[in-house]
């Protein structure tokens, strides 16, 4: 991995089978992608490329007037790249200043002199440049003169549907997990601190981790973006910790039985009884049960709590 197109300026790739993007989730479509692109690069004897921003280009542009809910993190997305089997992968400082630059500047300056581009692999509806003037055509008439290829590839739909990084975060903030699991080739997930809490699932017989999920993770210096959280309700998850893994359910919402203020997530791990205060679980989501419900009282709650442990187990099985 390197932290800017300089750093990799020194790998010596001579021969690059290119793309660029945002890569939200690294999705069916993304991961049909890069298949192509490892597969050309393998077939030219040259090394597959991905160019991708941080921090998000949009933060740039607009300014941090709006917090962006995502669906990978830095770490994330970096990890779901290298798994695809990207060779080399640059995370760039995105600035005011390249976000001026001109789609021929962009052609010219970064893929040809810099990056020294073989093939571009490019999405139908891909833009570049200042206020996204360049196009995928505009890619081949630039190829065509300057001497690299452009190859373009058509999105992935599964159903009839257009799978895009934005449909799969309509379906996570609406709790349609399946749906999005389905789209991303595996479970959505997050990984967070165990938290103190108000403990009063222990008392109902079903002790909960309640999590903290942190902004960013590793080497990101800036804000003004979230991990997005599935919508309220209790689901069926898969647990992981310390390379273990274990079945649970998960509510996600305001309590509203307890009256506890401020959304929260907590989850209860079946089987399971550690101490594990300060300690990073990772949360697999499988499918959302039911919404998140008020009861008269707390033996309401408990009843209910059966059952949505019998649905989740049988679920599970």
């Amino acid at each position: 991995m390197y932290n800017s197109i300089e750093e990799f300026a020194f790998a010596g790739v001579k021969k690059s089978i290119f793309t660029q993007g945002t890569f939200d989730g690294v999705h069916l479509g993304h991961k049909r992608i890069l298949a192509s692109m490892n597969s050309m690069a393998q077939e030219c004897g040259g090394q597959s490329v991905l160019l991708t921003f941080e921090p998000h280009p949009r933060l740039v542009i607009y300014g941090n007037t709006e917090v962006l809910h995502l669906l990978s993190t830095p770490a994330e997305k970096a990890r779901l790249l290298e798994q695809a089997g990207v060779q080399n992968l640059i995370i760039h400082p995105f600035t005011k200043e390249l976000a001026a630059l001109s789609a021929s500047a962009y052609i010219n300056d970064l893929l040809v002199e810099r990056l020294h581009v073989h093939t571009v692999l490019s999405g139908h509806d891909h833009r570049f440049g200042k206020n996204r003037e360049g196009s995928t055509e505009d890619l081949k008439y630039w190829g065509r003169l300057m001497g690299f290829g452009v190859e373009e590839i058509e999105p992935l739909r599964l159903n009839g549907v257009t799978i895009s990084s934005t449909k799969i975060r309509q379906a996570v903030s609406t709790g349609e997990m399946q749906t999005a699991n389905s789209y991303l080739g595996y479970n959505y997930s997050l990984t967070a601190k165990v938290v103190r809490g108000m403990q009063i699932g222990a008392t109902l017989g079903y002790p909960t981790a309640n999590l903290e999920v942190a902004d960013t993770e590793g080497k990101t210096p800036y804000s003004g973006y979230k991990k997005l959280i599935p919508a309220d309700g209790v689901y069926a998850v898969r647990v992981y910790f310390e390379k273990a893994a274990y079945k649970g359910m998960m509510n996600i919402g305001t309590n509203p039985t307890i009256k506890d203020k401020g959304r929260s997530m907590e989850v209860h791990i079946f089987g399971f009884n550690s101490d594990i205060y300060n300690k990073l679980l990772t949360v697999e989501f499988i499918s959302k049960i039911r919404d998140e419900e008020k009861f008269d009282n707390l033996e309401e709650l408990k009843s209910q709590l059966d059952k949505d442990r019998d649905i989740v187990l049988t679920l599970m099985k």
